[in-house]
């Protein structure tokens, strides 16, 4: 698979190749830049013509700009005109914020070059939306499955299969439901691969519950003391978690410092919450009939006159990393006042205000060479819907894959992960460089019907009915081709089949025990230990002195009173490798073993499971016998 721009966050592109099905997964800009290197290099794909004929499908995980942003001009500007899947909510969502972001880069900046609103509403014409746990046929081969990933209002996770190949991309999700959102969930898939976001990958988050009573703290002692408080955050998601929060603790509190938010985004939030209430959290679902949660009595729409307002305020601004817009208005009019204070809620990705900020830089210089001077003052404090390290763990023990790629973080924090990935559950873990592309092997199983004769047959060696799944067993048959299926049936059957003649071919091996005395007396010895140690397996004690089990191992004991017993055991050529027969009885029975012999000829043929062994007449006799029991469990493939 080709990966495109995963070493940082933002710009989410990932193009990948499963059974000659090539699907792009998310299609994001970069907050970080205003130039091309905002979008992501689609001349990975073909550097000439239109993207249809390379892609078969695109999918987009949820709609953030990050993962959506670039939609528009890879499909009206680039060229593409095949189908793009997406939840729901995301396709109702998504054209807002592409509106939002064309309106702030054209008409605010003055960009040239860019999708239109035209050009929005002709690519959302090319969504089919898809629902949770619906698996979408794409074509005779592709199907894809949404399963639900929490972090915002219709993000998913997507199973993609082809055959017997599949893939899971994670887009973001958040493993700990939070006020308004439920926790991320999937199968156990088992794919051949699992893509993850990675934002968090060297983070375990504390306390939910601390880190609440933290920011109501340090919201409340700001406004106490006069100071104004600004919240960046995107327009729906997080903003709707913490607008919870302070409500119901102005309400606790009686507080009357006014709370306001981006106009006009209150009431978009407040329609599609409604509109998509079975995606929300189980607390709201259950008292949405009685109270909207998202109907807030303390927080009012935000004008941009009250900038200027004297006094204290708490405002909840867009968009959420002070990159543009209304909060990096409002952050340059506040920013020169220690009593002020902005709360970053989240990741920023480099490159943006926010990330300065964070990172200590107190002289931000802004457009037209001005400097501003940071004075208020600087919190983090993660509300993020991301998955942390353990997150990103419980989903990886939960759908198994064979193979783990980390996509969507900072290189030096996936390096961690990647080796706890690799230690902890023993699988390969990638993580490719922005354009690299990586391919995985995958190993297919190739599907067998079974005769049900054959396995009845096999189930009666044992004494098992039904024989246990989670037991591996080695079973023999033969296989042969019907049409275009593969079934094993009884070689007799195959064999009549064809018309062949059914030949048996056993191999020998003989124990020496120097032990005197009549030899049915020996025999009568062999099979009270086989009787008590494999108690599962049918024997059979015949008058001959001879001794069989599960019609398969034959035991014949013969020599004078006087002499040494020598104690032939056969098996069926099928049975067993003789390697693994002696390599577990010399490392069981180490003294007991003084000799191996080569192989003897039988017939026209020389077989290396046919040999001598003999028993050192020092050991007890109890514990000699105790080989034949081992001998014929091995053979027996228990």
């Amino acid at each position: 698979c080709l990966i495109d721009y995963n070493l940082d966050v933002g710009r989410s592109c990932i193009l990948i190749t499963i059974g000659g099905k090539n699907i792009m997964l998310d299609c994001g800009m970069h907050m970080g830049y205003n130039d091309e290197r905002r979008f992501p290099d689609f001349t990975y794909i073909t550097k000439e013509g239109t993207l249809t004929d390379h892609l078969d499908c695109v999918i987009i995980s949820h709609f953030h700009l990050d993962h959506c942003g670039a939609l528009p001009y890879m499909s009206e500007m680039v060229g593409y005109d095949g189908p793009i899947y997406m939840t729901h909510p995301t396709k109702a969502i998504c054209p807002i914020l592409l509106e939002d972001y064309r309106k702030i880069t054209v008409e605010r900046k003055g960009e040239e070059n860019f999708f239109t609103s035209e050009m929005i509403r002709n690519c959302m014409k090319k969504v089919i939306p898809v629902n949770l746990h619906e698996t979408k046929q794409v074509d005779d081969e592709l199907e894809i499955k949404a399963y639900y990933a929490g972090h915002v209002l219709g993000a998913a996770m997507f199973h993609m299969k082809v055959g017997q190949q599949s893939v899971v991309y994670t887009g973001d999700y958040n493993m700990t439901p939070d006020r308004h959102l439920g926790a991320a969930w999937i199968d156990k898939c088992r794919p051949d691969l699992l893509i993850t976001e990675s934002t968090y990958a060297t983070t375990i988050r504390d306390s939910k519950r601390c880190r609440e009573r933290d920011f109501l703290k340090k919201v409340h002692d700001c406004v106490e003391k006069g100071g104004k408080v600004l919240i960046p955050v995107f327009a729906l998601g997080r903003a709707q978690e913490l607008c919870i929060l302070l409500e119901s603790y102005w309400d606790r509190m009686n507080l009357k410092v006014p709370i306001y938010f981006s106009l006009g985004l209150t009431e978009k939030a407040n329609h599609y919450y409604k509109l998509f209430i079975t995606w929300t959290s189980q607390k709201i679902k259950k008292t949405f009939v009685q109270r909207n949660m998202f109907e807030f009595k303390h927080i009012k729409a935000f004008d941009r006159a009250y900038i200027e307002n004297p006094g204290p305020m708490v405002v909840f601004a867009t968009p959420g990393m002070l990159h543009a817009g209304l909060s990096l208005q409002i952050f340059k009019k506040w920013a020169p006042f220690d009593q002020n204070m902005v709360i970053m809620p989240g990741y920023c990705v480099q490159g943006t205000v926010g990330h300065k900020i964070l990172n200590g830089v107190r002289k931000l210089e802004m457009e037209n060479k001005q400097t501003l001077d940071v004075k208020l003052s600087v919190q983090y404090m993660s509300f993020s819907a991301h998955a942390d390290a353990k997150g990103i763990m419980q989903l990886i023990s939960w759908c198994e894959p064979k193979n783990v790629m980390l996509v969507h973080g900072e290189a030096a924090k996936m390096d961690f992960l990647k080796s706890k990935i690799e230690q902890e559950f023993g699988i390969d873990c990638f993580k490719p460089a922005n354009g690299e592309t990586v391919m995985i092997e995958t190993h297919q199983n190739i599907q067998v019907d079974i005769a049900l004769s054959l396995l009845k047959r096999e189930a009666s060696k044992s004494g098992i009915f039904p024989p246990d799944s989670k037991r591996p067993r080695v079973l023999h048959g033969a296989l042969v081709m019907r049409g275009n299926k593969m079934q094993m049936i009884d070689p007799s059957e195959a064999l009549q089949e064809m018309g062949v003649e059914e030949h048996h071919l056993r191999f020998t091996s003989t124990v020496i025990i120097e032990e005197e005395g009549p030899a049915n007396q020996m025999a009568d010895k062999i099979f009270q230990v086989i009787q008590s140690k494999l108690k599962d397996f049918p024997a059979h004690y015949s008058s001959d002195g001879s001794i069989s089990i599960s019609d398969s191992v034959l035991l014949q004991v013969s020599g004078e009173e006087d002499e040494a017993k020598s104690v032939l055991v056969s098996w069926s050529h099928q049975i067993l490798s003789y390697p693994k027969l002696l390599n577990q009885v010399t490392l069981s029975y180490p003294k007991l073993l003084n000799q191996v012999t080569q192989a003897e000829n039988v017939g026209q043929m020389q077989h290396p499971m046919h040999g001598f062994t003999s028993a050192s007449k020092d050991e007890p006799l109890d514990s000699v016998l105790n080989i034949f029991p081992d001998m014929i469990a091995i053979a027996l493939s228990i």
